[in-house]
């Protein structure tokens, strides 16, 4: 597996790569670091810019680099110790942008995004960066904010394709953890959902893990869908949140997530994977 970690100077982002290399311990994996660096233009365009020389901006983008280089070196280091390759790339350009292109061109399986302490303590729980990739990936995105070690793991499951493909996607990935699963299933307000149907979903969602030698806890709720979560969240203290960027009906023409999954990523500090792959994020693919 190959995953794309999303870093830059702030010491609070590199938490992204520590909680990667944790998950991916006893995994055939790869992990790279992508730090990107302003273009010097966009620079030169800010308000303080004019007060400063071109080499005077070239060498405080150099200054940053240096700085991402010695916090990559120690951040990578559970990477090391589990024997994953674990290198660090630099690139120009709009950050979310060649976040996108780096992973959909060279492959990769993962994108995790740690998160600016700044952002964190001002109530802005998901910024620009992190919501555009949310939104165009074409993969699962690993959101995290406070390392955590993976003891108990909640899977949202509404019992969509999209579900079942992150229940095959993460299941692997926590072989060897000896972790705790919960499934969840909401019945949310207004969609006249059956507990028949709620039950059958769950007996689904377990089927697949216990085929992945795993024995899921299953719960059911009623209520709103991301409020719901969250009170399971507060009291069970998750150390990984997985959920489907669709439920049963995804968008025919948009690559948008589900607003029930911006939302929860938005609103929790655990841990988030939001799971989708290239057919998700493809426009036009048809609704579920």
């Amino acid at each position: 597996m190959k995953v794309l970690v999303a870093v830059d100077k702030n010491p609070e982002t590199f938490v992204g790569l520590r909680y990667a290399c944790h998950l991916l311990e006893n995994s055939d994996a790869q992990v790279d670091a992508l730090h990107v660096s302003p273009e010097l233009e966009d620079i030169a365009a800010e308000s303080y810019a004019p007060f400063l020389t071109t080499d005077g901006l070239e060498n405080a983008i150099e200054a940053d680099v240096r700085i991402v280089e010695d916090l990559f070196r120690e951040s990578c280091q559970p990477c090391v110790k589990a024997k994953i390759p674990c290198s660090l790339h630099v690139a120009a350009g709009d950050p979310a942008d060649e976040i996108l292109n780096a992973a959909q061109t060279d492959g990769y399986d993962m994108i995790a995004l740690g998160s600016h302490e700044q952002s964190y303590l001002r109530g802005f729980l998901l910024g620009a960066v992190h919501a555009k990739i949310l939104h165009y990936a074409q993969q699962p995105v690993l959101i995290v904010r406070q390392f955590r070690e993976i003891n108990r793991v909640l899977v949202v499951y509404r019992g969509s394709r999209t579900d079942d493909a992150a229940l095959e996607f993460i299941a692997p990935l926590l072989a060897t953890k000896k972790a705790e699963i919960t499934l969840l299933h909401v019945q949310e307000t207004g969609q006249l959902e059956s507990d028949e149907f709620a039950r059958t979903s769950l007996q689904k969602g377990a089927q697949i893990l216990r085929g992945r030698d795993f024995e899921p806890i299953t719960r059911m709720a009623k209520g709103d869908f991301v409020e719901e979560i969250l009170k399971d969240v507060a009291v069970n203290r998750y150390d990984l949140i997985v959920l489907g960027a669709y439920g049963h009906r995804r968008p025919k023409y948009l690559k948008l997530i589900s607003d029930e999954a911006l939302n929860l990523a938005r609103l929790t500090t655990r841990p988030i994977l939001v799971y989708r792959d290239k057919l998700d994020g493809e426009a036009g693919g048809a609704a579920e």
